[in-house]
């Protein structure tokens, strides 16, 4: 994957709502499903790019499980590019040092492409270099949703006192459930919001926006926002005078 790239620290865990392959395709007088294929190429360079910068985990957000509302020949068209993707792609990342796991309610996608998830899925588990996470058929609010079922579950079981279920319970049992919060959340396309991607995890990441569209992001679009990322200052609730003083008590 080249050599490691230069830059200021990365962050240890990047999330991204790839935004704009649907304008991007307009904009030529193109085909929609033209605006994925060239964004999943700039995916490719984003993974790549975040693996030789030490990035530990990047979670991206590829289907909402609000994207099924399109038109169903564009989710067709969708469903059709991530299996051909997945297939074409699980090696190479097993290669590279990177591990796969999905992160959603699989439960609506057809039969082979929770087959090809799962392949992927083991192909890639003994890989440490770098864990992407794809969210498919996820959101924020189904994840808390489910966790909280759980917890429910695990009450009604007696396997767990009402009297500890707190933020930790909570989040042990998210999709997200042993990887850190994101440090970084990036936005391309230009909207400024969030669309039900990690609302839990979210809470104290530095959020990130571009105009970019997603088939347009390069290396140095990356490397912009982990710039910005580096300039800031991350309090957690504390005073900028008790981080500077090494004080981190409330």
């Amino acid at each position: 994957m080249g050599i490691r790239a230069s830059g200021p620290p990365a962050p240890r865990h990047v999330a991204i709502i790839m935004d704009g392959n649907g304008r991007w395709a307009r904009a030529r007088n193109l085909p929609r499903p033209e605006g994925h294929r060239q964004g999943a190429a700039a995916t490719r360079r984003v993974v790549e790019h975040c693996a030789r910068r030490g990035v530990r985990v990047l979670t991206l957000f590829a289907f909402s499980s609000e994207n099924w509302r399109r038109p169903p020949t564009e989710v067709r068209s969708l469903m059709e590019l991530f299996l051909v993707t997945l297939r074409r792609e699980s090696r190479r990342l097993a290669e590279n040092g990177i591990r796969v796991c999905f992160i959603g309610d699989r439960s609506a996608f057809q039969p082979r492409l929770r087959e090809e998830i799962e392949a992927a899925e083991r192909l890639t588990a003994e890989c440490v270099r770098m864990q992407l996470n794809i969210a498919a058929n996820y959101g924020g609010r189904w994840d808390i949703t489910q966790a909280a079922r759980r917890l429910c579950g695990a009450v009604r079981a007696g396997e767990l006192d009402p009297a500890q279920v707190d933020e930790a319970a909570l989040a042990e049992r998210l999709a997200t459930q042993g990887v850190p919060d994101p440090d970084l959340f990036i936005r391309t396309g230009g909207e400024h919001r969030i669309s039900n991607f990690l609302l839990w995890q979210l809470a104290y990441t530095e959020l990130y926006f571009t105009d970019t569209l997603w088939p347009d992001f390069e290396a140095e679009d990356l490397e912009a926002a982990f710039a910005d990322y580096a300039s800031r200052q991350r309090r957690f609730g504390r005073t900028g005078e008790q981080l500077r003083s090494g004080d981190a008590g409330a």
